[in-house]
């Protein structure tokens, strides 16, 4: 799981950071409405804890902004000081999931984000299916043109994330975060793992599906 934290109280952040990197949930931090609008909308979060009272764009209007802007549904998680009804409700109004008032404990936060989460897949389909590529949530099976891909988990892993991010161009970093958070090995472990993967992904096939777009990152492109 990564969480975006739009917070603009620097203590909050440092609690919130440790709390969330003792959990291995990957976080990251804006301070204002507008880099957190746009940091939302520029990768692939499971979550946004959103506070209301924010500098320069309120949370409300991030909420607002990013209902209309984001082509998915990001779970979004209300965090204020607030607690009249009429406050949760304008939070609902706007697109929120779910609401959380300061001060709170740090394991409900982190439940909450879990089950919100998990909330988002509901009635998503377990298949993804890109091109003659089919990935099967419930079993780790991956099959390309009916035939199944042995795919070890690291590379599976990988696989998975370009495919949810699909069409979408994944920088390096975002790939390196997404699969080690901030235990990330010394050597180079995804140059490793790209190369695997494209063996077993594309090397039996005529048309590659993982392509290097160069000075950006990588991507999987459907291939009928």
């Amino acid at each position: 799981m990564r969480v975006l934290v739009i917070e603009d109280n620097p203590v909050l952040r440092a609690n919130l950071e440790a709390l969330f990197a003792a959990q291995g949930i990957g976080t990251r931090f804006a301070a204002d409405g507008l880099t957190g609008l746009q940091a939302a909308l520029d990768e692939p979060f499971d979550v946004v804890v959103l506070d209301l009272g924010l500098p320069g764009m309120d949370g409300v209007r991030v909420c607002e902004a990013l209902r209309a802007r984001s082509e998915r549904h990001i779970p979004i998680l209300m965090l204020t000081a607030r607690d009249a009804l009429e406050d949760k409700l304008a939070g609902f109004r706007c697109g929120a999931d779910d609401y959380l008032v300061k001060p709170f404990a740090g394991a409900e936060l982190v439940a909450r984000c879990l089950a919100l989460s998990q909330r988002h897949r509901v009635g998503s389909a377990h298949q993804l299916v890109i091109g003659s590529l089919t990935i099967d949530r419930r079993n780790n099976r991956v099959q390309r043109d009916g035939q199944v891909l042995p795919l070890q988990h690291t590379a599976l892993q990988l696989l998975l994330v370009l495919a949810d991010a699909w069409p979408r161009t994944l920088t390096r970093s975002e790939l390196v975060e997404r699969l080690w958070g901030e235990q990330v090995p010394e050597s180079d472990p995804l140059r490793t793992h790209l190369y695997t993967l494209r063996q077993v992904l594309d090397k039996p096939f005529a048309v590659p599906m993982l392509r290097t777009v160069h000075g950006v990152g990588f991507r999987l492109e459907a291939d009928i």
